[in-house]
Order: structure tokens, then sequence, then C-alpha cells
């Protein structure tokens, strides 16, 4: 098994992309703390695959706040005794044109996708400098690359992500921890649920693929750089994006 003992916290892991990357690492021999605000959802999932036999947590996480972060650590601490791979997978959009976008709308975004970012890997860092091994894997986005209408909020998050990945591989690296980041493109999650159809079937076909990704393929990209196979990639984003933009 590729996760044989690690312990990884997934936040946003009780649902889509988080969820298909709680099961893949539980199924690798990870021991995976479920982090998401979504209380009913990842206890369910919790129990789900405790029935398998799965090593598994679940712990209420907003990680916009640091109080809640900071607990969050001290529990997986205290179960587990250390913090071996950390997957910043929780996000948000709120999405509205720029001239309708509301402040509050804007600085829920940025509180969550960004700020929760740093709040996680701040609080999770020293105690992978102290072991001398840790992978800090962040989700970017296609559209913190090349923008996406309706979005100044959720883009302008996700391309800080990429620029905090990169400062914190330069950083990092020398202590033994891998920074990555995961730049999904247009996946099937909750998110697009709610987009009409005929908008579902143009993104379609600008894939080059020709189909929407699923949360597995996002989630494999995660195991990948979560594995020692990945141990000499650093400060990289990956693009996972069925040749969107090539």
């Amino acid at each position: 098994m590729r996760l044989e003992d690690k312990v990884a916290i997934i936040t946003g892991g009780a649902n889509g992309i988080g969820k298909a990357a709680v099961e893949i690492f539980a199924r690798e021999g990870a021991k995976v703390v479920i982090a998401d605000f979504a209380e009913e959802q990842g206890k369910q999932l919790e129990s789900e695959l405790r029935e398998k036999s799965f090593d598994v947590q679940f712990v209420k996480l907003d990680v916009a706040s640091r109080e809640s972060v900071q607990t969050m650590v001290q529990k997986v601490l205290s179960n587990y005794g250390k913090i071996d791979i950390l997957i910043n997978n929780a996000g948000i959009t709120k999405d509205a044109m720029l001239v309708k976008m509301t402040e509050e709308d804007f600085d829920r975004v940025v509180d969550v996708n960004l700020k929760g970012v740093f709040n996680c890997t701040q609080a999770v860092v020293p105690h992978m400098i102290e072991k001398g091994y840790g992978k800090v894997i962040n989700t970017a986005s296609v559209s913190g690359v090349y923008g996406n209408i309706g979005q100044t909020n959720y883009a302008a998050t996700k391309a800080a992500i990429v620029g905090m990945t990169k400062t914190w591989a330069k950083e990092l690296g020398r202590k033994g921890i891998n920074v990555n980041a995961v730049s999904p493109g247009f996946t099937r999650t909750s998110m697009t649920e709610k987009m009409p159809e005929k908008i579902l079937n143009y993104m379609e076909s600008i894939v080059s693929l020709q189909r929407l990704g699923v949360p597995k393929d996002i989630a494999n990209a995660y195991l990948f750089l979560a594995s020692d196979e990945a141990s000499y990639v650093n400060g990289h984003v990956l693009n996972v994006d069925g040749g969107i933009m090539m």
C-alpha cells in the first residue's frame, strides 16, 4: 500500500473531491482525518469506512477559524502522534459578476479558500519540521490561471494558492517537506450540479478529452503527490483538467 501507516488530514473531506480522496487514501493504508464543517456528511463517511475496517476519524473544522484549526491539529496529534500529509482541499464558491459581487461574498471566499489554506498549513508544518518529513498538497484551479467569468473572488484565491505553494516549497524543501498543488479543471461535484445542462455541455466541448472530470481523477493526483513516488517533486502545480487549455 502506498500510504501505509501515514497520517493524512484532508480538509473538505466529507464531500466531492475530498470524499474521493478520503476513500482512496484509506484504501492505500493511511490513517485519515476527515476535516470538514459538514458534520452530518462527515460522520456518515466516517461510519461507512470504519465498517470496512479503515482507520478514519471525522473532526469538525472551520478552516477560516484559527482556533478551530488548532483544536483539530491537537486532536490529530493526541490520537496519532504525528501528521504526515495535509491536503488543503476545502473550498467554496460565491459567484457573481464583478459589478454585482458583494464585499461579504468576496471576503468569505478569501477567508475559506486562501486564509484557510494558510491557517491549516501554518498549524501543521511545525510538527512536520520536527519529524523532518511531510507532504502538503494545495488545491488550485484552472480558474486561477486563466480566469473565469463571475469568479473574481474564487479565481483570485486560486491564483494566490499557486504563489503560496511555490513559496512554501522553497522554504520547506530543506526541512524534508514537499509542497505541491493540484489544479483541477471542470469537475463534476455539487458545485456543478447547480449549473444549467447547456453550460455543462459547453464545458465538455472545450475539454480535449470531451468529458468533465470526476472527483476520483483529482483524488488520484493527490495520492501520487502524497506518496513517496513523488519524493522529488516540489513546488509543482499539476494540472488535472483533461487538456482544457493547451
